[in-house]
C-alpha cells in the first residue's frame, strides 16, 4: 500500500496515521514553545533517563526481530511464486530452494549478531550504571543491533524479490537462473554489511 489507497485515490490509512502523529507532535512542540515550558521537551534528560541496560536489551531485541521479520518476508515472497511456478515447471522447485536458504541465512545474521551483543552484557549491583562508560555500551549496542536488524530487514525483502523473479525466469527458460542468481547474491551481501557494521560499531565495548 502506498501514500494513495489504489481502489478510491484517496490517502491511506498508513499516511493518515504518519500525518496526524507528526501534526500532533508538531502542535505540542508550539504549544510548549509558547507558553515558556519548551525546556521541558528535554531529548538528552530522555535518553539519560533510560537504564543503559535497557537500551542494548532494545538493540539486542531490535536486531533479532528485523532480521528475522526480513527472513520471513522474503521467504513469504519467494515460496509464493516457486510453489505457483512449480505447479506448471517442476524442474524449478529443487535448485530454487537456495533463494529460501539465503533468505533463512538473513535470521542467522540476526541470531549470531544477538549472541555477540549478549556476551558484551555484565550484571551491575551499584552506581556505576549511570557512568559514563555503561552509557557508551548501551547507546553503542543499540545502534548496532538497529543497523544490523535493517540491514537484515531490507536484504530479505531484496533476495525475497529476486529469489521470486527466480523463480520465475526459470520456470519460462532454464538459461536464465544463473544469472538472476548473481544478482540474488549480490542483495544477499548487504545482510553481510549490516553485521560488519555492528561488529564494528559494537568492537570497543567491553
Amino acid at each position: 500500500m502506498g501514500a494513495y489507497s489504489a481502489s478510491y485515490g484517496g490517502p491511506s490509512t498508513l499516511s493518515l496515521y504518519s500525518y496526524f502523529s507528526l501534526s500532533g507532535l508538531g502542535l505540542l512542540g508550539l504549544y510548549m514553545l509558547l507558553t515558556g515550558s519548551g525546556e521541558q521537551f528535554n531529548v538528552g534528560e530522555f535518553l539519560l533517563s533510560i537504564s543503559p541496560h535497557q537500551w542494548s536489551l532494545l538493540g539486542i531485541a531490535l536486531c533479532v526481530g528485523l532480521s528475522v521479520g526480513g527472513a520471513a518476508w522474503g521467504i513469504f515472497v519467494t515460496g509464493a511464486s516457486l510453489v505457483g511456478a512449480g505447479v506448471h515447471a517442476p524442474r524449478i522447485v529443487t535448485k530454487n530452494l537456495i533463494s529460501i536458504i539465503f533468505c533463512e541465512v538473513v535470521a542467522i545474521y540476526g541470531l549470531i549478531m544477538a549472541i555477540v551483543f549478549t556476551s558484551k552484557l555484565s550484571p551491575v549491583m551499584d552506581a556505576t550504571i549511570t557512568s559514563p562508560e555503561m552509557y557508551y555500551k548501551g547507546f553503542a549496542l543499540f545502534w548496532a543491533g538497529l543497523t544490523t536488524g535493517l540491514c537484515n530487514l531490507v536484504c530479505g525483502v531484496s533476495v525475497g524479490i529476486t529469489g521470486s523473479s527466480a523463480a520465475l525466469a526459470d520456470a519460462q527458460d532454464g538459461q536464465l537462473f544463473v544469472k538472476v542468481l548473481v544478482i540474488e547474491i549480490f542483495g544477499s551481501i548487504i545482510g553481510l554489511f549490516g553485521l560488519i557494521v555492528g561488529l564494528l560499531v559494537s568492537g570497543k565495548v567491553v
